[in-house]
């Protein structure tokens, strides 16, 4: 299984107050700290890690073409993704890769290209407490996970939250302010699985909490395609009749 951790890598290395929140908790980018965090957890899977100002955006075609998952967080620089990157890799979804939207990524051109819809909140910055609630106990996702935990420092995000009405939520948040968040939910796109995680913001150390690191393990295993990707899939095939047809066609 491989998995490709692609984070915009923007924060980090700020010359300001956020940048070095950043660097306290993830001194070589959120990207780098995941893979070491997860891949001690799962050494079955294959982590690597890609970012923004790398050639080609760190996805070259052959990256694309040999991830099963891919895990995305970006936030400031989501209008530097090109729209060529975009559509490729949402045609290798459809034909099967995962996608693990975390947090920002919301907002990201690739999880607005997979929902349709704008993927719009409303959010807060105070550092309040976030209660994760488990509402899909039975889903492969909650799979280990209690039935609420806390993650003790925060930025809310807060209903509407405007995805489609497909997603199975998973996860529901309820914060320190009052504000309540689908912040765990599942969606299907043709072959491709796609999860949207919220918690996870850069000036905190969530990635940091065990309970967290669950989800996202779970995520990218319930997220996995069960065989090779179909890169060469097309959405619309023209396909050849099971059974002999006897009506004339008019047409001919």
């Amino acid at each position: 299984m491989n998995v490709t951790i692609w984070n915009e890598f923007r924060h980090e290395r700020q010359q300001d107050k956020c940048g070095e929140a950043c660097r306290k908790h993830y001194p070589n980018g959120i990207h780098a700290y995941l893979k070491e965090a997860l891949s001690a957890k799962a050494p079955d899977i294959n982590f690597r890690t890609a970012s923004l100002d790398e050639p080609e955006c760190g996805l070259p075609d052959d990256v694309i073409n040999s991830t099963d998952v891919l895990l995305w967080w970006g936030h400031v620089a989501h209008h530097e993704v090109p729209d060529a990157l975009v559509q490729k890799l949402r045609f290798r979804i459809l034909g099967g890769m995962g996608l693990i939207v975390l947090h920002s990524g919301h907002c990201s051109k690739i999880f607005g290209a997979m929902m349709g819809t704008s993927c719009g909140l409303c959010w807060r910055e105070v550092g309040e407490k976030e209660r994760v609630w488990t509402v899909a106990p039975g889903h492969p996702i909650a799979q280990g996970l209690p039935e609420s935990f806390v993650v003790p420092h925060t930025e809310m995000y807060g209903e509407p939250f405007d995805i489609p009405d497909d997603g199975k939520v998973v996860f529901m948040s309820w914060y320190e302010g009052g504000n309540v968040f689908r912040s765990g939910v599942a969606f299907h796109r043709d072959l491709g699985k796609i999860f949207y995680f919220s918690p996870g913001h850069e000036t905190f150390p969530i990635y940091h909490d065990e309970n967290v690191q669950k989800v996202i393990l779970n995520a990218i295993r319930w997220a996995t395609p069960p065989a090779a990707v179909n890169s060469e899939r097309r959405p619309c095939p023209c396909v050849k009749p099971v059974e002999k047809i006897y009506t004339p066609n008019p047409a001919m």
